[in-house]
């Protein structure tokens, strides 16, 4: 888990990584903008089949929202498009207005986003002046908490409010876009000025680590495989036989347990992560490395993974 630095791109940090792991099998589970900083998840070699499943994880986020001022893109790095004093905002109406932003929402999203339109990214076609309307997309938002109203009144500006929250969302949820449509509800626009990532899923920013920190290290990985998938899903335990026919991409006996979950050989090592359909527990991804036996035996390359099911 890195915390990453604002002014990099996700990309960059991928870049990096592979550069301290010396490997280029190295890839992200859910990106964040530039401006944003902390948790970014990053999986090196085998742990990158992992990261389909992280993408989806609910998500939390300090941010900090300016009223009284609209940018192209929802948050500081675009230009302001329009200003209106926000003085007469007060903390209450800040309160009263986000209550309805909590719960199931139809979101739409920033319409400079990655988000593609006809094949074309929607910020691209953004930057070449054209009009984008996107459609709104179902977000749930847990719990959305201010923790802090201050109200800037410079000398010859019109004054603007900063609203500190704490939001923990659904995968999908764009913050910014919070920002944006908090200011209109209250008639003064609105923008992102800060944004901090500190959980995706059930990993947090206390366990992340800096760049520079993963560069003191001997290995920049800082939690194995095994645990990782711990961490993820609900475990199955599998005798050698069965982890065995695991690693070459066979089914085993279903034992009940709902969506994917993660198998284990005798060793403590995770074999393939599994769901249940058709009667059978079959591998959606092999993670047991090619040529190594689960729990002793003879060396087994295994099989290419069944793809998940749509939606899973």
């Amino acid at each position: 888990m890195v915390d990453k630095p604002g002014g990099m791109t996700s990309h960059d940090v991928v870049a990096r990584v592979r550069r301290l792991a010396r490997t280029r099998r190295v890839g992200h589970g859910g990106t964040l903008d530039p401006m944003a900083t902390g948790v970014l998840i990053v999986g090196v070699e085998r742990a990158t089949r992992l990261l389909t499943y992280l993408i989806g994880s609910d998500k939390s986020y300090l941010a900090t929202i300016r009223l009284g001022q609209a940018t192209l893109t929802d948050d500081a790095e675009g230009e302001v498009i329009a200003e209106t004093s926000a003085a007469g905002v007060t903390g209450h109406a800040v309160r009263a207005a986000l209550r309805a932003f909590v719960g199931d929402l139809d979101q739409v999203p920033s319409a400079v986003s990655a988000i593609k339109v006809g094949g074309v990214r929607s910020y691209a076609r953004v930057r070449k002046g054209e009009a984008v309307d996107l459609p709104p997309r179902r977000v749930h938002i847990f719990r959305l908490d201010v923790t802090a109203v201050r109200t800037d009144r410079a000398s010859g500006e019109p004054a603007v409010v900063d609203v500190d929250v704490d939001v923990t969302c659904s995968s999908g949820t764009y913050i910014r876009a919070i920002a944006r449509d908090l200011g209109t509800a209250l008639g003064v626009g609105g923008h992102l000025t800060a944004l901090r990532r500190t959980a995706v899923g059930g990993f947090t920013l206390a366990e992340a680590a800096t760049l520079a920190e993963l560069g003191e290290r001997p290995d920049p990985v800082t939690l194995p495989i095994a645990a990782a998938a711990e961490r993820c899903f609900a475990r199955r335990d599998a005798d050698s036989d069965e982890a065995r026919m695991l690693s070459h991409g066979g089914p085993l006996a279903p034992v009940g347990l709902a969506g994917p979950y993660a198998v284990f050989a005798p060793d403590g090592t995770v074999v393939a992560i599994v769901s249940e359909r058709d009667g059978k527990a079959r591998p959606e991804v092999v993670l047991y490395p090619a040529g190594v036996p689960p729990a002793g035996g003879s060396p087994v390359r295994p099989a290419a993974p069944a793809s998940p099911d749509e939606g899973s």
